[in-house]
């Protein structure tokens, strides 16, 4: 009897062990650059058949939509992505791009985030700087977006970049991933569109990021490229438009082992969309 209670407490620590070295993994979804519209119903149907694909994922903790969700600043095509998106069997999380607000069009950033709480009254987002977390990750959606006169040109504001510099000082050693529209380290094979989708001051940004080691990740759009940069340990990863063919979204694998940086792998899902061709 003795024997098989110490046979038992060896299994069980073993047990504990395993599961306290996976409890920080984390499998998500990043999805950008849906430029949806009312006028165009080929861009809801995109939309629509990734959403269903997503929802047919295993394992997947939330969705972030980073940028340009609607490919022009208004009410109607807003509620339209709303009322697409709440589908999800997840939740998700928004981030602005240069096509989404337009403050002069009735379209400021405050009135798009009432607008995503009409669709859902549960969501605590209200301005587009946030900051959530999950399986021990910290996740900071940092905003670049224009809402006075809007541009294809990033501009991280002056309080944004406070914000996230007071964001990584009280993320301590947790890991930070940082969700947003505009890269800050361009993706290759961007050259041409450099002069008019760049990021203003981006050095400014990179200034806050050499002060901090927490930092993991940063999501973008804006390119519409595939592409994955290492830079000073910070794995910048860009992703394709949804309505770019091949149609795809990006799903994010973070592993975490007892003793190792978590380790990243990404996958770019490619989907079918009825009536396609």
């Amino acid at each position: 009897m003795k024997k098989l209670l110490t046979l038992l407490f060896f299994i069980v620590c073993i047990v504990f062990s395993v599961s306290g070295a996976y409890a920080n993994n984390i499998k998500f979804v990043q999805v950008t650059d849906a430029h949806l519209t009312t006028q165009s119903e080929f861009s809801q149907k995109i939309l629509t058949a990734a959403i269903k694909d997503i929802n047919s994922q295993q394992g997947i903790s939330f969705v972030v939509f980073t940028g340009d969700n609607i490919g022009n600043p208004t009410p109607d095509n807003l509620r339209r992505f709303v009322a697409i998106v709440k589908h999800l069997k997840v939740p998700y999380y928004i981030v602005l791009g240069n096509h989404d607000v337009y403050k002069q069009k009735q379209m400021s950033k405050i009135q798009y985030f009432e607008i995503l709480r009409e669709g859902n009254p549960f969501k605590r987002q209200r301005t587009p700087n946030y900051r959530f977390k999950k399986n021990g990750f910290v996740f900071l959606t940092v905003d670049g977006a224009k809402e006075v006169l809007p541009g294809s040109i990033g501009y991280y504001r002056k309080d944004t970049l406070t914000w996230l510099d007071k964001m990584l000082s009280k993320s301590g050693k947790k890991s930070v991933i940082i969700l947003q529209h505009f890269p800050v380290e361009y993706p290759h094979a961007a050259e041409n569109k450099l002069k008019t989708h760049r990021t203003h001051k981006v050095e400014e940004y990179q200034e806050i990021l050499n002060k901090h080691h927490n930092v993991l990740a940063i999501l973008s759009g804006h390119f519409h490229i595939n592409d994955e940069v290492m830079k000073d340990g910070v794995y910048h990863i860009s992703s394709p438009s949804l309505i770019t063919v091949p149609y795809s979204y990006k799903i994010i694998d973070i592993v975490t082992m007892k003793g190792f940086s978590p380790i990243i792998y990404t996958q770019l899902r490619e989907f079918e969309v009825p009536d396609a061709n």
